[in-house]
């Protein structure tokens, strides 16, 4: 098993394919989500440790009798939970060449050709946001990581190491903000949540307030961080305008584009995202709506130069000895991996594959699902929206009649019970979110697949579970 021959990797192979190729030729017709528990997937599994081997088709029938079966089955067209990609299968085979080479990307010496398609691929993201030609990233594990590098490349930038230092960002804005805040030791406390207007966008005169009180306090505001698609809604800031403001006190402006930046591709969508290509630095995922297993999210640097003072560390088992500038080139100095594995091989393998034009109507689509779906509740006498739609995410929530005039608080129980039930029920999937107090059910469409007809069957499965729930506890 450790290592065969070419006959058993070409059994093996077509083992794997036509399994891969029976799962999603049928994934339509399988369920979102199957309820279960843990104790039932342990029993399950054989939980003896293993001390001979066993043969592939072993292996392979535990992934399909048991991992398939017991897993949210994230490709499935009507899955709408979070910000869950479908995966694809050009870059499925991508992640197996990547792991069959097995490099590592840590410098251009250890992975010359992986190292330089990293380099095309990321300059590729560069002119897709309309960044200036000297700025440059790397590929990370997500946009988690990828808002770290940028947050301490912003602390680098101010040159300040006072335990005073600020970052603004709206209330709407992901928690990996605040949690890197903490590891970088600026600190939980020192991130200044900035009030959001109607639509969900951070309000400038907010903006302006809190920096200008802090300043007052004697603080060190450093770095505004801009949503360029929240994760409860899918709001835009004003990009633009947040960048005159960051003008003006000084400040590192980042975006955090994880979820929504590369709806920028979209025609209908690209008014959204003016001013983004003035961002110091952006976090996007390209496992999100490039449609892209995971892991991998990318940072962006305008001036990549400041990224590599915050993580440039030098070491006698890392030197780098008699090369060029190019080949010198090192990874590590941009980001805080170092041992880093060959993600750019899937993200080229797509754009170079698929190419922009069709993405971007990939992506239309999908804007015009979450669309379709507004339009519907808003058409209705049973549904009500909770948010409005900017990109692909809805918010939004079932009343029946005869919740009509119950108490909001009675109407937020309601619909988390049907939640429950709808994921439960397994022909669709949604997620959920508080916003402005109230309890919303949440969907993003995510997904190559979905079609407009699918966003009927979701509302057709909401009132079809909903009649099974009593409309009180």
């Amino acid at each position: 098993m450790l290592d065969p021959s070419a006959d058993q990797i070409r059994d093996w192979s077509n083992s794997v394919i036509e399994l891969m190729a029976g799962y999603l030729g049928d994934l339509r017709d399988r369920r979102v989500y199957r309820h279960m528990s843990s104790r039932e997937i342990r029993d399950a599994l054989d939980s003896a440790l293993p001390t001979k081997g066993i043969d592939f088709d072993g292996l392979l029938k535990v992934f399909r009798d048991t991992i398939i079966p017991f897993s949210r089955q994230n490709a499935h067209p009507r899955m709408f939970g979070y910000v869950q990609s479908p995966g694809t299968p050009l870059a499925a085979f991508a992640d197996l060449l990547a792991s069959v080479l097995n490099a590592n990307l840590t410098v251009w010496r250890s992975a010359p050709a992986p190292v330089e398609l990293e380099r095309l691929t990321i300059d590729w993201i560069r002119q897709i946001l309309g960044f200036n030609a000297g700025a440059g990233g790397l590929f990370v594990s997500g946009g988690s990581i990828a808002n770290f590098a940028a947050i301490a490349a912003a602390r680098q930038a101010k040159d300040y190491l006072s335990g005073r230092l600020r970052i603004y960002a709206s209330s709407e804005t992901h928690f990996s903000i605040a949690k890197a805040a903490a590891l970088l030791g600026i600190g939980r406390e020192n991130v200044r949540l900035v009030a959001v207007d109607e639509r969900f966008r951070m309000r400038l005169d907010d903006l302006v307030a809190k920096i200008t009180a802090d300043l007052e306090a004697g603080y060190v505001p450093f770095c505004v961080v801009a949503n360029a698609g929240t994760v409860n809604t899918g709001a835009v800031d004003p990009l633009a305008e947040i960048r005159e403001v960051a003008n003006r006190f000084q400040l590192w402006m980042h975006v955090d584009g994880s979820y929504g930046a590369f709806a920028v591709l979209a025609k209908s969508a690209r008014k959204l995202f003016t001013g983004i290509d003035q961002a110091d630095s952006i976090a996007l995922d390209p496992h999100k709506w490039l449609y892209l297993p995971v892991d991998v999210g990318c940072v962006i640097y305008r001036e990549p130069g400041i990224a590599r003072a915050a993580f440039a560390h030098e070491a006698e088992y890392t030197r780098i000895i008699s090369e060029e500038a190019d080949e010198a080139f090192a990874f590590w100095d941009y980001g805080p991996e170092l041992s880093r594995r060959f993600r750019a091989l899937k993200v080229w393998m797509l754009l170079k594959g698929v190419g922009l034009d069709r993405l971007g109507e990939a992506i239309e689509s999908n804007l015009a699902c979450a669309r379709h779906l507004e339009s519907m509740v808003r058409g209705s006498d049973d549904f009500e929206m909770v948010a409005p739609v900017e990109l692909s995410i809805f918010c939004f929530r079932h009343v029946p009649v005869q919740l009509k005039n119950e108490s909001p608080e009675a109407i937020d129980a309601f619909n988390e019970r049907l939640l429950v039930a709808l994921q439960r029920d397994g022909s669709s999937y949604l997620s959920n979110a508080t916003l402005a107090g109230r309890f919303a059910l949440r969907g993003c469409v995510l997904n190559y697949r979905t079609t407009l007809r699918d966003m009927e069957i979701l509302l057709d499965d909401l009132r079809r579970v909903a009649r099974s729930l009593p409309t009180s506890t």
